[in-house]
């Protein structure tokens, strides 16, 4: 596996700051930032390398006004794909869905413009998601006669329910604005969604990492357990991370009376 700077890029644009902050750009705006297959190639290299490049967290966005359109429909008609070319290619949406997921670092969303179809279920697989108020969700694969294929089903619907992901693909409903804070398709609703991300990046790269990383991998693992399951990975995770030494050193601010209390602001 090549490091993050050796990596051969020309879908997206990364970089890694000082503060450890990576920035990973979908870099296609005169497609709206449209999934083609190598740009799925690049997130999964890029997504692969970062939990070992040093990176604390990671803001990911689009280039352009739009964040994401979704699957390149021009590549996929052009393609003819069979149907057993096309499972191959919605397991490698996942695979580089997953390594977001599941990769340990936290990733912040940046949003705006269309986050529709596979674009949705890109920022579904980020950890926190940010929108300004030109944002708009849909999933409108019901009128173009697809279904979703690269997690959908299984990280929209856990953020919305089954039934707001049904009547969005049956008829093409859009959220934006306040709606779509209230229903879940993102925590935060700014009017500069990449500042606000970017010091959402700088609190979660301030936390010790294997901290972070059990957050940002464990709870999902967690939630695809049974309750009796998830419990014991959960007491076997806390025996860990509580345990680190950065967990020791916090510990014992708080009781000397140096570290930070939690209070609301004034």
């Amino acid at each position: 596996m090549r490091p993050l700077d050796r990596l051969d890029l020309n879908n997206l644009k990364v970089e890694l700051d000082a503060d450890g902050i990576a920035s990973v750009m979908l870099n296609r705006p005169a497609k709206r930032n449209a999934l083609d297959i190598a740009t799925i190639e690049e997130l999964i290299e890029v997504f692969q390398a970062l939990p070992r490049s040093g990176a604390r967290a990671a803001i990911l966005s689009g280039a352009g006004p739009h964040f994401c359109a979704g699957l390149d429909l021009v590549e996929h008609h052009q393609a003819n794909r069979t149907a057993a070319d096309f499972m191959q290619v919605c397991l490698r949406w996942h695979e580089a869905f997953n390594k977001m997921e599941y990769g340990g670092v936290p990733v912040i969303a940046v949003l705006q413009g269309a986050v529709v179809g596979g674009g949705l279920e890109l920022a579904s697989a980020a950890h926190i998601r940010v929108a300004g108020p030109d944002t708009y969700f849909g999933l409108p694969e019901g009128q173009r006669g697809l279904f979703t294929g690269g997690g959908a089903t299984i990280r929209v619907a856990d953020l919305i329910g089954k039934a707001r992901m049904i009547d969005m693909m049956l008829t093409g409903r859009l959220y934006r604005g306040d709606e779509a804070l209230s229903v879940g398709l993102c925590q935060y609703l700014v009017d500069d969604p990449a500042t606000k991300a970017h010091e959402i990046a700088l609190a979660a790269a301030a936390n010790p990492p294997l901290s972070n990383f059990a957050i940002c991998s464990a709870i999902s693992h967690m939630q695809n357990m049974s309750a009796l399951d998830a419990a014991y990975a959960e007491a076997a995770v806390a025996g860990v991370v509580n345990t680190q030494e950065a967990a020791r050193d916090r510990l014992a601010a708080f009781a000397d009376g140096t570290g930070p209390r939690i209070k609301p602001g004034a």
